[in-house]
């Protein structure tokens, strides 16, 4: 009889060849596609040819330009900044094309020697030249340092930009960021038909969704893990992002950056440690933007959103941005329904020195028959097997979600070399559910569940104040940076049983009613209060004209918390008022241009867990505590294409639910390897996704009961690999690709409890057309082709049902 390490002995070749197979997949389909948009590279049309390129930054838009037409383009970054382009619409030929695109910006493209083009300020008319050019088929990007709150230019491919906040240190390359991060883009987010920041984050293999996609709400794991909702950060703050789901209408773009971030964006609200999620608003372009796009999503969601973009002034100093979407109708789960509302308006100054910016946000979502995740119960001894994904579980319920934001920001450059920013936030937020919160207690699929109310009010306060200066000392170059962040979280409850313990079953669940609650609602008492402040310094030191950059800094750390009784309101214990000091050390060396080598060491500190109902200690609130991380990695910019390679290990306090309680016992490690890959092979095929391999263990656990088993929720193996093609044969159109691999998981301490590994593909196109010299952009996309039944789980422990076979499909319209 094999024991239990026998099994994980063979488990781990059978996971290895699941891998191999789900990239060997990927590969063949990138491989087979590859030749045939090669052919296609490097063939320029010297004859006038269809052009359907969408306004937008300049440099983007002569990025795309010469994407398609193969040229060589240098461009100058400190030309292009701040510069829009209306796009090109119509049929041109080379040279034509080109001037049109630069019309009206006051430069203009120049032919050198070698037959590539440069950027130039327009001194006199551009020269008569000849259309004949050199075909190379790369761009060559020069960009210039960026001032904090502007947008990094994206990465050829356009899924993802150069580079992207990286909190106190501002604006930064990802060749000059000692850390593993990815910015996506909006391009990324409209042809992924995202419609919340989870939809997204599949692509990146080190990122998992941690809770259902149809629960109250969308939690996340980077790393092995948890990232709750509520600690999104709106431009680098806290608590001003929706509580429970953040929609991505608004965004312009999404930064993720992996492993902990405390010296870099401050204590997040719930005390996350996996990564940081930032997302960057939109903002108005030089040119005006009317965009609507039209939507469905099965089983018969139908849907709008609205996209108007405005600048104002003798040079365009004012702006207005404004996003609305609605949704309804019925989801593919049963009996399940959805009404989504979504509104932001963005304004904004931009000066010669002063940048200010006032951001209003509001988003409602109404969920009928709200879909809860499982427990797993004392009396269950082995995992059932996933029932069919369109089942809704415990089949009754309700959660009324509504929140509001308004953002002011202001930034003032003192000179070239000194920046000051202040901004401040407010953020209310509102639920009204009615769940069942199910218990799984058996193999052959029973479950049970009681009904429960929650009415649940949040306000927070969110503010920062800092500066950063560029000096020098000699021949060593500092960027310093300075800063003050207060985010400020009350929270108030209403919690009462409607209902008494139910029993059903997974694979022929009975649906009921759902209980009145009118005899149940009251006021909603104090349940937590919370005051998070820290002041933080940290200088990035440049040597040997920037190859060689050290990033040293601390951030001290005030943690005040108070929570209180639930049904009453008193007081439960003294509360805390505790503080620490984490520091960061991180260092970038690049020994060629497109190299660099970077490592790492940074801390984080976290608030104490407090137990969660249904937990039998809900209300326990437990002491602050201090995670670590050592990592190590390569980047390469290969010119279209970039790769990182990261080694990691992450060290924390653990928390877990074992029965019914809620506890913090022994220490999670987490090690592991990761390679994250973007950008574009030739001119007609882009990749985006990578590998990640982890090893998540339990360590210093109470008694010693459970060293050295693999911790809930990390999967050895994790792939995201997604791929486009714009086939040679239709002018316009683009094929899409993606497999999701997630190997095996278990779902409690002891390890006797897992998941098995799971594989998912989905598949897209897109089509972009001139109607009436109307730009049309027509999408469709299938996720989960198969339809496969599968179980995910989050790194608290807790079960849900994968998303079923869900197709979307939308049109914009750019007027």
């Amino acid at each position: 009889m094999l024991d239990q390490n026998d099994c994980r002995t063979l488990a781990r070749p059978l996971a290895t060849r699941q891998l191999a197979a789900a990239l060997l997949a990927s590969g063949m389909i990138t491989l087979a596609l590859a030749p045939q948009a090669r052919a296609e590279a490097g063939q320029i049309s010297q004859a006038g040819r269809n052009f359907n390129i969408a306004a937008g930054p300049l440099d983007q838009v002569l990025n795309t330009y010469a994407k398609e037409t193969g040229i060589l383009l240098v461009i100058d970054g400190r030309l292009t900044e701040g510069r829009q382009s209306r796009g090109l619409n119509g049929t041109y030929e080379l040279r034509p094309g080109l001037d049109a695109i630069l019309a009206g910006s006051g430069l203009q493209a120049v032919v050198q020697d070698n037959g590539s083009y440069k950027l130039q300020k327009a001194l006199q008319l551009p020269r008569a030249t000849g259309d004949a050019t050199t075909t190379l088929p790369e761009v060559a990007v020069s960009a210039s340092a960026e001032r904090q709150g502007e947008l990094s230019p994206e990465y050829p491919g356009m899924q993802v930009a150069r580079g992207g906040r990286a909190g106190l240190l501002g604006q930064r390359d990802f060749m000059d960021l000692p850390f593993n991060a990815t910015n996506y883009t909006s391009d990324m987010i409209e042809n992924q038909q995202a419609r919340s920041i989870g939809d997204l984050l599949q692509s990146d293999p080190s990122v998992r969704q941690a809770s259902a996609r149809t629960n109250i709400n969308e939690d996340f794991s980077i790393r092995g893990f948890t990232v709750s909702s509520q600690d999104l950060a709106f431009n680098g703050m806290y608590g001003l992002m929706p509580f429970y789901r953040v929609p991505v209408e608004m965004a312009e773009r999404v930064e993720v950056l992996k492993g902990p971030s405390a010296l870099l964006n401050g204590m997040p609200p719930s005390g996350n440690v996996g990564g940081s999620i930032n997302v960057v608003p939109k903002r108005a372009a030089d040119q005006p933007l009317t965009r609507f796009t039209a939507s469905y999503m099965s089983d018969s969601i139908y849907g709008g959103h609205a996209d108007l973009g405005r600048r104002f002034g003798e040079n365009n100093e004012f702006g207005i941005r404004l996003n609305g979407a609605y949704r309804k109708g019925d989801m593919r789960i049963d009996r399940q329904d959805v009404e989504e509302t979504v509104g932001s308006l963005a304004l904004d100054y931009r000066g010669e020195r002063l940048r200010l910016s006032a951001d209003i946000m509001y988003q409602q979502e109404n969920l009928g028959v709200v879909v809860r995740q499982f427990s797993v119960g004392n009396t269950l001894t082995k995992m059932p097997s996933a029932p069919d994904n369109k089942l809704n579980y415990p089949g009754y319920g309700y959660s009324k979600m509504k929140d509001s934001t308004v953002v002011l920001r202001g930034e003032y450059d003192i000179n070239d070399q000194a920046t000051v920013y202040a901004g401040f936030g407010t953020r209310k937020s509102r639920m009204d559910a009615l769940a069942g919160n199910p218990t799984l207690d058996s193999a052959d699929g029973t479950f049970s569940s009681a009904a429960a109310l929650q009415l649940y009010d949040v306000s927070s306060r969110s503010a920062e104040i800092g500066g950063r200066f560029q000096f020098s000392t000699g021949a060593v170059k500092h960027q310093v940076s300075a800063g003050v962040t207060r985010v400020t979280q009350n929270a108030d409850i209403h919690f009462v049983g409607v209902g008494l313990f139910e029993t059903n079953n997974l694979y022929s669940p009975v649906y009921g009613d759902t209980p009145d609650t009118s005899g149940f609602r009251g006021k909603t008492l104090k349940y937590t209060t919370m005051e998070l402040t820290s002041y933080a310094l940290a200088d990035t030191l440049s040597f040997m004209d920037d190859r060689l950059q050290l990033t040293l800094g601390a951030r001290h750390q005030n943690v005040e918390q108070q929570n209180y009784v639930i049904g009453t309101g008193q007081k439960s214990g003294e509360g805390y008022d505790k503080s620490a000091v984490t520091p960061v050390a991180g260092i970038v060396f690049k020994p060629v241009e497109n190299v660099a080598l970077y490592a790492n060491y940074i801390e984080g500190l976290s608030q104490g867990q407090v137990a969660q109902p249904p937990a039998t200690n809900a209300g326990q609130m437990f002491s602050p505590y201090k995670t670590k991380q050592k990592e190590a990695g390569v980047k390469v910019d290969w010119g279209r294409v970039a790769t990182t390679l990261s080694l990691f290990e992450i060290e924390r306090p653990s928390a877990i639910t074992t029965g019914n309680e809620y506890r913090v016992s022994g220490e999670q490690r987490n090690r592991g390897i990761e390679l994250n890959v973007f950008g574009e092979l030739n001119s007609r095929v882009r990749i985006l996704g990578g590998g990640a391999y982890s090893q998540g263990k339990l360590v210093k656990t109470e008694g010693g009961n459970f060293n050295g088993n693999t911790a809930i929720g990390v999967p050895d193996w994790q792939v995201s690999l997604g791929s486009e093609w714009d086939p040679v044969f239709a002018q316009g159109l683009t094929l899409t690709a993606r497999v999701i691999h997630t190997s095996k998981q278990y779902v409690n301490e002891a390890n006797t409890l897992s998941i098995p590994s799971v594989t998912r593909f989905d598949i897209g196109a897109r089509y972009k057309t001139t109607l009436n010299d109307t730009p049309v952009t027509l999408r469709a996309n299938v996720e989960n082709l198969f339809d496969r039944d599968f179980w995910n789980t989050s790194n608290e422990g807790y079960i849900y049902l994968g998303t079923p076979r869900t197709v979307l499909l939308s049109a914009t319209v750019d007027f």
